[in-house]
Order: structure tokens, then sequence, then C-alpha cells
């Protein structure tokens, strides 16, 4: 009897495995990278901070309208020719940004390299779920949570290293030659994904969308919490402890850095355990997490500050890793790119509601929007407000979490 040589499958499966991943890592390095660049292409363009944030704006806002649209046509035209085509257009993109002679038309190019980035950020789920057998499917929504947190996290650094030596061009250079090779890469190792039958429209939207309301609903608060620690943290450190820039800076990496190294922790996590018991621990971690970010700081300061962030990021991890396994675990294949561009949408708008409902609850808390005159102690009062409602938000997906099952059955 002959056996087969499992060596060219798992050889095979690593390359699509990488192919996915850089195509992740590639939309989250455009997400982040560009936010450093900005001081410098007000002092290029001489123009106000309000026009080149258009810079930033118009990748996440193309982003956000696009990632549905490209789920579907990813599983009308083919998982793999969409996704190819995505990242031409974000090499493409890259380019243009690269060259762009003024902020116009930079903000122009930022937004097709959107575009191309909702692609690179919604498909590689998709295809990753027809890749990985059912018994590591958490390991490898894990692996491409790390790689999310990875782009998430080196785009700052990179951008600060290269900005000095090639200027804000180089920030979006870079990008050329690593989409290059992952266009190169997807067309020869990345299998071919048959397109889906016509079926009607209200059909097409209606079935993935009742059977993941739940996951999408606290997909959207756990982006909304997350990105609140983004953007209150650094005030809060700032002007609440009163640390240096570079001191801010250190601490606001600890948070990506515990990202990188739990993703596939918790991926095997959910392959062992059950999306459903992983996804109720995320929660729970992620509730105990905010409530210690309304407590602990103003008791220890920024030891208390790292204490929770050590225990909310992996709930996260947890939480991201088992979501998506189990928001893709039982859709039927020409559905899969329409619930990860799903899933991608709820992130988005998520992450929008955190950057200004919760914005606005922080100045709110504080009774201030003048944060430059604000004492330390209204900065406090006001991270406490905006963190309490983050846990009584992360209590109501944990409802929502173990209430859906019960429903389903």
């Amino acid at each position: 009897m002959d056996v087969q040589d499992p060596a060219p499958a798992a050889r095979g499966q690593t390359g699509i495995t990488v192919a996915l991943g850089l195509a992740m890592l590639l939309a989250s390095l455009g997400t982040s990278i560009a936010n450093i660049a900005l001081p410098a292409l007000v002092e290029a363009f001489a123009a106000p901070f309000a026009p080149a944030q258009g810079v930033v704006v118009a990748y996440l806002g193309a982003l956000t309208i696009s990632v549905v649209v490209a789920g579907r046509l990813g599983d009308r035209a083919g998982l793999k020719p969409v996704l190819v085509a995505g990242l031409g257009l974000f090499l493409a993109a890259s380019a243009l940004c690269g060259m762009a002679p003024d902020l116009r038309a930079l903000i122009g190019a930022r937004a097709l390299q959107g575009i191309g980035a909702a692609v690179l950020m919604t498909l590689p789920l998709a295809m990753m779920r027809e890749a990985a057998s059912e018994a590591r499917l958490g390991r490898a929504m894990g692996l491409l949570g790390t790689v999310s947190a990875l782009g998430t996290a080196l785009g700052p650094s990179l951008g600060g290293l290269l900005l000095p030596v090639t200027g804000w061009r180089g920030l979006f250079w870079v990008l050329v030659p690593l989409a290059a090779i992952a266009f190169v890469l997807a067309l020869a190792v990345l299998p071919a994904s048959p397109r889906a039958a016509r079926i009607p429209a209200a059909r097409a939207w209606s079935m993935p969308v009742r059977s993941i309301a739940p996951n999408l609903v606290v997909n959207l608060l756990v982006a909304a919490v997350m990105m609140t620690t983004l953007v209150v943290g650094p005030f809060y450190l700032g002007l609440g402890l009163g640390l240096g820039e570079a001191m801010v800076g250190l601490v606001m990496v600890v948070g990506p850095v515990i990202s990188i190294f739990s993703g596939v922790p918790a991926g095997r996590l959910v392959d062992a355990c059950g999306s459903d018991r992983v996804l109720a621990g995320g929660l729970v971690l992620l509730a105990a997490g905010a409530l210690l970010l309304a407590i602990l700081p103003g008791l220890i300061g920024v030891a208390g500050y790292v204490c929770a962030i050590l225990v909310l990021t992996p709930g996260y991890q947890l939480f991201q890793a088992a979501n998506n396994t189990a928001a893709l675990a039982d859709v039927p294949r020409d559905g899969r790119g329409t619930v990860s561009g799903l899933l991608g949408l709820s992130r988005n708008i998520g992450l929008i509601a955190g950057a200004s409902v919760m914005g606005a609850v922080f100045a709110f808390g504080a009774r201030t929007g003048d944060f430059s005159r604000a004492t330390s102690a209204v900065i406090a009062a006001g991270m406490r407000l905006t963190f309490l409602l983050a846990t009584g938000m992360m209590i109501a997906a944990l409802g929502i979490a173990l209430l859906a099952p019960r429903r389903a059955r």
C-alpha cells in the first residue's frame, strides 16, 4: 500500500499561511504607518493639520466602506483572483502615495490604498477557513490575529526609523516591495477557489447577517473598547500621570507586544476547548481589564495601567480568535467572503465609535474639551468614567455571547 508523503502538503499549507499572513500584515501596516508622518506632511505641504488628517481618514473610510463589498466580490468571483487584484491595487496605490505631488493627490491615493486594504483584511480570513483543518482552525485564526497586531505595532516604529532618512515618501515606498512579494506569492501558492452560484441578493445578505448577528454586535463593542485604550491612554499617561513622550510611547507599545505573543496560544486554546468557552473567557478578561483601567492607575500610577493592559490584551486575543472561528465555522463556502467582510465592517465601526463616542465620554468625564489646561485630577476623572462605561459594555457583550447559543439551540 502506498503511503502519501505529507511533506508537500505541509509545505503547501506553510506557503498559503505565509501569503495570507503577509496580506494581512500589509493592511495593518497601511493603517498604522502613516499616522507618524502627519507632522512631516503638515510641514511638507504647508497645510493645516485638519487637511493633513485626510491622509489617515481617507484610508480608514475607504477601508470601512469597502470591506463587505470585498467579501461579497470574493464569494462571487473567487477568493484568489479578488485577493490578487486587491494586492495589485494596494501595490499601485502605495507607489502613487510615494509619488504624490500634492496633498490632494496623496489623499486620493490613500483612498485607493484603503480599498485594496479592505480586500487584504477581509479575504485572508475566508481563505484561511478553507485552507485550515477543523482541528486547527482556531490556531489559524489566532495566527492572523497575531500578524494583524504585529503590523499595528510595527507601523509606528518602522515609520519612526524611516522618516528621518527617507522623508514621508519612504513610508509608502517601503510597502511597494512587500506588496510585490505578497502578489507573486499569492499567485504561486494560493489554491484556486470556486465561484459561488448566483443567488438572490436578499438571501445573500439576510442569511449571514441573521446567523452571526451576535458575533457582529459583540465584535463592535470589543473593537470600541480596544480603540478607547489607544485614544484615551496617551492623554491619561501624558497629562494625568505626567509622563514624557518617550515613556508614553514605551507604555503604549506594551499592548501590541502582548498581542503578538498571545495570538497563536489563544488559537490553540480555541481548538482545544471550543470557541464558545474561549469567547466567554476572553470577554471576562476584557471586562476585568477595563475595570482595572478605571481603578488601578488612580491608585498605583503607571504600574496599575500596565497591570490592567496585561489582563485586557490577552482577553482581546482570546475573544478575536474565538469569535472569528465561531462566525466562520458553519458558513457555507459561498458565504465565507461575505461573513469575513461583515466581521471587518463591525470591527471598523467599533473602532470609529471608540475614537469618537468614547473620546466624547472622556471629555465629558474630564469636564473640558481643552486638555492642555486640564489638571491631572480631571483627566483621571475622565479616565475613570470612560473605562467604567467600557466595563459595562463588556458585561453586555458577555451577556449577548452567553445568550446566543441558547437561542440557536
